[in-house]
């Protein structure tokens, strides 16, 4: 099938997971989109340090048209991502080189997260888009493309460290390492567009220092801490069981052909390997963070795919025809099953619900204060008429007992309790009339019953509660 094919294929899945899947997976995704949609009002969001600056600038234009149109940029971020991803294969003059278009798609954290509002998504279109240019030979425009990963996630700054020594050995930039230090400087580009820009908006010059989140420290272990081998245990999510073994074999196979492919996914790797480990930088151990670097997996996936076709020969072309659409097949199942467990999206329905209920029995806000992000979506409310609330539970129902009248509260069973120590309980005792209480019995489209911890029923609350 021409690779163009391929393409429309993930534009068309991306657009249906976007309507079965009507939040995103975490709730990083909507909180990611919220900035973006009101970052024109309150420029620091296009600056700070968790909002993602680049993510937040280019998603703010489709989320102006609301959180669907958000979802459908990033339907065509990730698109874009695999035509990159393609045209790397192409580069190497790869066998079957279009397959990777699907070994990108079928990567489980990647389809998981193909319609989301994440950021890894855009990062590994930038991580693509730098790559086939470094291997194109535009290796200085590739270095000023790389240095902007830094402006959609952290791991831009260790994967910017390896560019440059990319390009200290590299040839085609100079004679002499002494000739190539100068041009490793534009791998700096994307921070100091960010010192400069935040700056000009926030008149601090140490900005980013002055906001760099508490939690993000080198020895905090602010999300625990795991085993070394623990993203190791998690390659059936990040890579997808059925492609395991072909991405191994092709990480072996493709390590000198390849040095600049294989050495983004080894280098992520042992990083992440090290904060989790140790508990730094606030790692919390999601296989998602290799998302990042997914085209590379792709195209080892590819290479090792390639290898067991070379390996099947004896066994003719219909038998290898057959057993590789059953592998993509089964892949894609999985991919959707494993979306459909992810239990957080489900809340999504019970939120629409409610707000369904609130349509039609409306009073005057003055301000909103909510625990899910897709509580605001919905609402459409600014995100400042929050409180800033932390776990301390004491000091959360201070400032709900401060806020005026026409506050409404939009509280759910589950977030609200574990980050901020509030049940909806709490808030009527703060003064807060209760408007209406539900509780949901949320299912997945097809997994109904627990899969190894994951995919059952979940149960959630959700209430509205009002300041008179």
């Amino acid at each position: 099938m021409p690779g163009y094919l391929y393409l429309v294929l993930c534009a068309l899945v991306g657009v249906a997971l976007v309507f079965l899947f009507l939040d995103s997976y975490q709730q990083d995704g909507g909180n990611h989109f919220i900035f973006a949609r009101w970052g024109w009002r309150h420029p620091d969001f296009f600056i700070g340090v968790w909002t993602r600056p680049l993510f937040t600038f280019l998603y703010s234009i489709p989320g102006q048209l609301g959180y669907r149109a958000a979802k459908l940029f990033a339907v065509l971020i990730s698109v874009l991502a695999a035509w990159q991803t393609w045209k790397i294969a192409e580069f190497y003059k790869l066998e079957r080189s279009p397959l990777v278009i699907l070994f990108l798609l079928l990567q489980p954290t990647f389809f998981l997260m193909w319609a989301d509002t994440m950021t890894e998504p855009l990062f590994a279109l930038v991580f693509a888009v730098a790559l086939h240019l470094h291997l194109k030979g535009w290796v200085r425009t590739g270095a000023f493309v790389a240095s902007l990963m830094l402006l959609a996630r952290p791991e831009g700054f260790f994967l910017g460290a390896m560019w440059g020594f990319w390009i200290l050995f590299d040839p085609r930039v100079g004679k002499n390492i002494l000739r190539r230090i100068p041009w490793t400087l534009l791998l700096a580009s994307g921070g100091i567009i960010w010192i400069g820009v935040s700056w000009a908006i926030s008149g601090d010059i140490q900005y980013i220092r002055h906001v760099w989140p508490k939690d993000w420290d080198a020895t905090g272990a602010s999300y625990g801490s795991g085993p070394a081998w623990d993203y190791l245990a998690r390659l059936p999510e990040i890579v997808g069981p059925m492609m395991m073994v072909p991405f191994l074999v092709g990480i072996v196979a493709a390590r000198r052909r390849m040095p600049e492919v294989t050495s983004s996914v080894v280098t992520l790797f042992l990083v992440h390997s090290i904060f989790r480990t140790f508990g730094m930088f606030g790692s919390a151990g999601y296989a998602r963070y290799f998302v990042c670097v997914a085209p590379a997996i792709a195209v080892l996936t590819l290479v090792g795919w390639n290898k067991f076709a070379e390996w099947l020969t004896p066994v003719g072309p219909k038998v290898r025809a057959t057993i590789g659409i059953a592998v993509l097949l089964i892949s894609g199942t999985l991919c959707f099953l494993y979306t459909d467990a992810s239990s957080w999206s489900r809340d999504a329905r019970a939120v629409q619900e409610m707000h369904t209920w609130w349509k039609s029995n409306e009073r005057p806000v003055s301000k909103l204060v909510w625990s899910q992000a897709y509580q605001n979506i919905v609402m459409d409310r600014d995100p400042l008429e929050k409180p800033y609330f932390t776990s301390n539970k004491d000091q959360n129902l201070k400032l709900l007992q401060d806020l005026p009248s026409g506050t409404l509260v939009f509280w759910d069973g589950q977030t609200g309790p574990a980050w901020y120590k509030l049940t909806a309980d709490d808030i009527e005792a703060a003064g807060f009339h209760r408007l209406r209480s539900q509780v949901y019995i949320l299912r997945g489209y097809l997994i109904n019953s627990f899969w190894f911890g994951y995919g059952g029923p979940r149960r959630q609350e959700m209430h509205l509660l009002y300041k008179e």
